[in-house]
């Protein structure tokens, strides 16, 4: 059995119902609750929790997903107020140790002191920016990806204690321009390419399918 920590970080503040995120994370649930061999643990950051109740559910997790929107390129207040609560509660209690740095040379080794070696995590972020707005050349993001501009120092925060990630997910113009259905579909194909070996499969399968036929293109 796998144990998956579910977080939906979709705050609900100002014009901002968390809907989409809620939905995500719903998605999330009845994905492992219909497979065999998923225990799963979920936290809701706009529910009251104790944080070390949440740092035992970091703990018994072998993989942890977050789901988040991403407000002015951070996370939300609540959800950065809940990993500060709950990582600092986790110190010396199975999250991380220290920073992992000697007495003898503080110079090197920083960010190795994590306890949670060995687990995986898994990010989707969703937001107002198209996605153009990371990949054109001239557009706001100045051809960065999520991953390596915005969610940089998120990835860096799970190494830290370290986590190792799984491949992220990121929905974008969920305002302006939402296409609820597509992203749908997309997310749990991204569910079942990594956390099912037939999704794996599959996934395989048709990638040699599309090889097979642009060869016969090339070919003729």
């Amino acid at each position: 059995m796998k144990n998956i920590f579910v977080i939906n970080g979709g705050q609900v503040f100002g014009h901002s119902g968390g809907r989409f995120n809620a939905t995500i994370t719903g998605i999330t649930l009845a994905f492992f609750r219909e497979h065999a061999g998923f225990n799963v643990q979920v936290t809701n950051i706009n529910d009251p929790y104790d944080p070390q109740v949440e740092v035992a559910k970091f703990v018994w997790a072998d993989v942890v997903i977050y789901h988040t929107p991403v407000w002015w390129f951070q996370l939300p207040h609540g959800f950065k107020q809940y990993i500060d609560l709950v990582f600092t509660a986790g110190h010396a209690r199975g999250i991380y140790m220290s920073d992992g740095r000697k007495a003898e040379d503080p110079t090197v080794n920083y960010g190795t002191g994590g306890m949670l070696h060995g687990r995986q995590y898994m990010l989707t972020t969703s937001w107002n920016a198209p996605k153009e707005a990371f990949t054109l050349p001239g557009e706001f993001f100045k051809q960065t990806t999520v991953d390596d501009g915005p969610m940089f120092s998120f990835h860096r925060m799970n190494a830290f204690v370290g986590l190792q990630p799984l491949p992220t997910l990121h929905f974008h113009d969920v305002e302006k321009n939402a296409q609820i259905g597509q992203d749908i579909d997309r997310y749990k194909a991204h569910l079942a390419k990594v956390f099912l070996k037939a999704g794996c499969e599959a996934a395989a399968q048709h990638q040699q399918q599309h090889q097979l036929v642009s060869k016969w293109h090339t070919d003729n």
